[in-house]
């Protein structure tokens, strides 16, 4: 996104761990209560990968329906178009607890999902007469493509009356852009997750270099402590988005043109799923999968029982508190009588925040 945030860098370049890490005495060595290696492992396999594998499925869906769309435009051709959008939102939003790796370092975060759309440039490619290949689309700005711009020509309304857009109302050129920024994403899908599985340019998979912590010759993750700093950090971050930026810049400045996913009223799905995604984080499974090994809510319930219980019900509290902002987020923002509920979905969200990078991150760094 563009209120957005290398591979295979060492750790120390890492914000997130530079913020974790404060106050240790610099040793990445493990202490003798070092972090279960296997729940790395889990995380890595059952919650990371299976993540961005469903996303790309889910981007080549959006994708081929995309191109059926602009092949032989109908109203249901377009509904189902909007739906694989949808479907494709929610591995994303659930992959955003853990940014780190190639989604960092290969731009794909910013590629996939920057916002807001820049509507002015856009009018300007659209009315060019440039053929969009994919070279031309690639040197685009990113906020000329990705989820959003999709977003944008598939949801839209017409600004004056409010009217749902319906497959009259496109144009050649936008039928003709939607197939090739949808194309692009399917690509960058594909890429994101074949970055974790598989060797590119002769780098091992992420996979590999992430859940090999502390192995000999691990010059990335040093240590288990290392991994486990990175996986909180993901952690820690997305929950001071949603509350500090996702949510409070629009919400601050009363303008819907900073909010995420407003053309589609999509932007509360998209919050929540952000949650879901620490929730998926924290309990080392995607939602309707069981555990398969250890998990980092194992190894904080095994240290503090309390801090465990805490943690899952602030996250039942954070996701029970956005489900009682109105919908759509883009009028609420200006309106007096969701102020209440907007705020304390902030403070519940704030709430996790400060859990995970204060109790969290001293189990995590003891």
């Amino acid at each position: 996104m563009l209120f957005s945030r290398s591979w295979l860098r060492p750790l120390a370049l890492t914000g997130a761990l530079a913020l974790l890490s404060c106050g240790d005495d610099g040793d990445s060595t493990p202490s003798t209560d070092s972090f279960d290696k296997e729940i790395i492992v889990h995380f890595a396999d059952d919650v990371v990968v299976p993540t961005y594998q469903q996303l790309a499925a889910r981007l080549e869906a959006l994708n081929t329906a995309a191109t059926a769309l602009a092949a032989g435009p109908t109203a249901e051709r377009l509904a189902a178009a909007r739906k694989a959008w949808f479907d494709a939102r929610v591995p994303w939003e659930q992959s955003e607890g853990f940014l780190f790796g190639p989604v960092d370092s290969f731009g794909y975060d910013p590629a996939l999902d920057s916002w807001p759309v820049n509507r002015s440039d856009l009018d300007a490619v659209l009315a060019s007469n440039r053929d969009f290949t994919p070279e031309y689309v690639g040197n685009l700005e990113d906020t000329l493509k990705g989820f959003h711009t999709v977003e944008y020509l598939l949801f839209a309304r017409d600004p004056s009356t409010g009217a749902e857009k319906t497959v009259q109302d496109f144009t050649q050129r936008e039928f003709d852009y939607l197939k090739a920024i949808s194309t692009q994403l399917r690509d960058i899908g594909a890429a994101l997750a074949n970055a974790w599985t598989q060797s590119v340019d002769g780098r091992p998979p992420y996979r590999d270099a992430f859940a090999g912590a502390g192995e000999e010759g691990n010059t990335f993750y040093p240590s288990v402590q290392n991994a486990a700093q990175e996986m909180v950090g993901g952690i820690v971050n997305i929950l001071d988005e949603v509350a500090n930026g996702k949510i409070a810049d629009p919400y601050d400045a009363k303008d819907p043109e900073l909010v995420e996913s407003q053309f589609a009223y999509n932007s509360l799905s998209d919050f929540t799923n952000n949650i879901r995604s620490v929730e998926n984080a924290y309990l080392g499974h995607l939602p309707g999968a069981t555990a398969k090994g250890p998990s980092l809510a194992d190894f904080v319930k095994d240290a503090n029982p309390q801090l465990d219980t805490r943690i899952r019900q602030e996250l039942t509290d954070a996701i029970a508190a956005l489900a009682r902002v109105p919908e759509p987020f883009r009028e609420s923002i200006r309106d007096p009588n969701a102020a209440d509920e907007i705020e304390a979905a902030q403070e519940a969200i704030r709430k996790a925040q400060d859990t995970f990078q204060t109790d969290v991150t001293q189990l995590i760094n003891r």
